[in-house]
């Protein structure tokens, strides 16, 4: 009985984000917004749609490793894709997901892999954009190595890495600026978050949501002629207990870190303290926390 619940909360917490990641991939569906998206990160001027390919894997057998969007243009290879939790395994992910495109790739330009001349390959570049509850820098590298068991200083042979890119609503804000679409679905979404918490039921944030952004010009267009699909896609897979039970373990998460830093913060300056015999200094600062605070500065433990 307790593996079924567990396979049911874990269903239900599935589900709960995959509102966010369908709409990301209905919003950006078209070559003229993914466009828009890749000069902003990359700081390029395409202007003709036409050059980009898109190549999404839609392998069914590899739907469980399925990516949002990879696209091909400028001598990369981008892979971008949509995350509504944090998962520092995306790098994983990204060795799965090149290694199929790669393989396309070799097979649609007919690549001889197999003679001495050595073959020319778009460069890879990962991208994950991340809008989950729990709070994240605008910017964070994930490197595969990091999961790797390294019992010695050898470099692996293999590695890959994702640049996670905060999209919530506040972050990345050079970012926005240059990306009106991408900016619009981070204020819909955020838009979308706060009536939940103030409304009675997810049916009247919806609409006040909806309502609220197509005023402000945010996702208007979109939001006019696929109304029925958003409101849809949302009530059938969103699940406000569980957001909320998530906000609050994401919080008490967030405050056992704080206190697992204090203590080896306070750990660091005891051996600090002990070693220079400043045992006065100690005990002061087991009973005075301002006085903690400045031996803190002063040994530079941050």
């Amino acid at each position: 009985m307790r593996k079924q619940k567990k396979k049911s909360r874990h269903s239900k917490q599935t589900h709960n984000r995959q509102y966010k990641d369908r709409l990301w991939r209905m919003i950006f569906n078209n070559k003229e917004d993914l466009l828009q998206l890749y000069n902003a990160i990359n700081h390029t001027d395409y202007q003709n749609p036409d050059d980009l390919e898109v190549n999404t894997l839609e392998d069914v057998l590899y739907l469980s490793m399925k990516n949002d969007v990879s696209f091909l243009v400028g001598g990369t290879m981008n892979l971008y894709e949509h995350q509504s939790t944090f998962n520092p395994n995306m790098p994983l992910r990204g060795v799965f997901y090149f290694s199929r495109l790669y393989e396309g790739y070799v097979a649609d330009n007919n690549l001889m892999i197999y003679h001495e001349k050595r073959v020319r390959l778009p460069k890879p570049k990962y991208i994950v954009f991340y809008n989950g509850t729990k709070n994240q820098p605008d910017s964070m590298e994930l490197k595969l190595s990091d999961c790797f068991e390294n019992t010695d200083n050898e470099a692996p042979c293999l590695e890959c890495t994702a640049t996670m890119l905060n999209i919530n609503y506040g972050h990345n804000q050079e970012l926005m600026k240059h990306c009106r679409r991408l900016e619009e679905y981070s204020i819909f979404v955020q838009c979308v978050r706060e009536y939940i918490q103030s409304e009675p039921s997810v049916e009247d944030a919806l609409e006040k949501a909806i309502d609220t952004c197509i005023n402000q010009d945010v996702l208007a267009e979109f939001l006019k002629k696929y109304r029925a699909e958003v409101t849809n896609m949302i009530l059938t897979t969103y699940d406000k207990d569980l957001y909320e039970k998530t906000l609050k373990e994401d919080a008490r998460e967030e405050g056992r870190e704080e206190i697992r830093a204090e203590l080896n913060e306070f750990k660091l300056l005891n051996k600090y303290l002990l070693k220079s015999k400043r045992y006065n200094d100690l005990e002061r600062a087991t009973e005075d926390i301002e006085y903690q605070k400045k031996l803190l500065k002063e040994f530079g433990i941050e």
